[in-house]
């Protein structure tokens, strides 16, 4: 009896051992998957523990994707600030070509008004001579002898010798004048229109002053510079319409143009002539422009 027993035990402990271990060899094994899942929750678990509050960050995005870390908030601020400044920049930027195109556009127009003073002014020189000459005030009525195609010397245009000597005691205008008409009458143009230039800087509100202009521009066309007389003509026209020479530049102005073969621009100038002085054109100045315009081919 006493050997029996350990015996028995024995065998009794290995029989319970025996189905143990074979129904432990039958029990499904977890997959990683699942072994992971129960380590995050028995990390979880822990957190909760250690952190009753909330987890930090550096331990965050097991499961909940909770706030962003400290490193991904850090970025997002740097690249806002990058943004911000990129944006100032733009800005900036935008308004200087603002105030670069302003001043463009003022210096674009400023440029312009000062080349038209500029190529007026040059007109006006190449038209009257280097210095300016004002335009002539209306003088009192007077008979004038009728201007002739090519230089004729007149009464009106030209005072006699005692006529000249008395002036010149009075009106040393007169003289000038006189002095640049006698030249051009003898052919001498180039001194005649230095001469009419000089009187009309000296003397711009004298009453010979349409005349001299006048005269200018014949003597540049009898010279043979029909462009430079073109411009003079039309110079003295428009700077002094109520001129006692002003219709006489005009009619002038169309033979100048006809020398430079621009008839249409003559007939313009014949066509203005009657529109502006009309019944005021004095009748030899009148037969001088019909047979211009029957010789440009005018129409009626």
């Amino acid at each position: 009896m006493t050997s029996f027993r350990p015996i028995g035990i024995a065998a009794v402990a290995a029989l319970m051992l025996v189905p143990a271990s074979s129904a432990w060899s039958q029990r499904p094994q977890p997959s990683p998957e699942q072994r992971i899942e129960r380590v995050e929750r028995q990390l979880e678990q822990m957190q909760r523990q250690v952190y009753p509050k909330g987890r930090p960050a550096d331990t965050a995005g097991f499961a909940d994707d909770p706030a962003a870390s400290q490193a991904s908030v850090s970025s997002l601020a740097q690249r806002l600030d990058s943004l911000e400044r990129q944006m100032a920049d733009i800005l900036r930027l935008t308004e200087e070509n603002g105030n670069l195109l302003q001043v463009m556009k003022a210096d674009l127009g400023k440029a312009r008004s000062d080349n038209a003073n500029r190529i007026d002014a040059l007109e006006q020189r190449l038209a009257q001579g280097p210095k300016e000459a004002g335009p002539a005030t209306d003088g009192s009525a007077t008979t004038i002898a009728p201007p002739k195609p090519r230089p004729v010397a007149t009464a009106v245009d030209a005072p006699g010798e005692s006529t000249t000597t008395a002036l010149a005691e009075v009106d040393p205008g007169e003289a000038a004048y006189t002095e640049g008409f006698k030249a051009w009458e003898a052919g001498r143009y180039g001194e005649a229109i230095t001469s009419l230039r000089a009187f009309t800087a000296a003397y711009p509100k004298h009453r010979r002053a349409s005349f001299a202009k006048n005269l200018i521009g014949r003597a540049l066309l009898d010279k043979g510079d029909a462009g430079a007389a073109a411009q003079a003509l039309l110079a003295n026209y428009r700077n002094d319409p109520k001129g006692e020479r002003a219709p006489d530049s005009l009619y002038y102005l169309g033979q100048a143009q006809m020398k430079l073969g621009q008839p249409g621009q003559a007939c313009k100038a014949y066509a203005e002539l009657d529109a502006i002085y009309g019944a005021k054109i004095r009748p030899d100045l009148k037969k001088l422009e019909s047979d211009a315009r029957a010789e440009a081919k005018c129409g009626p």
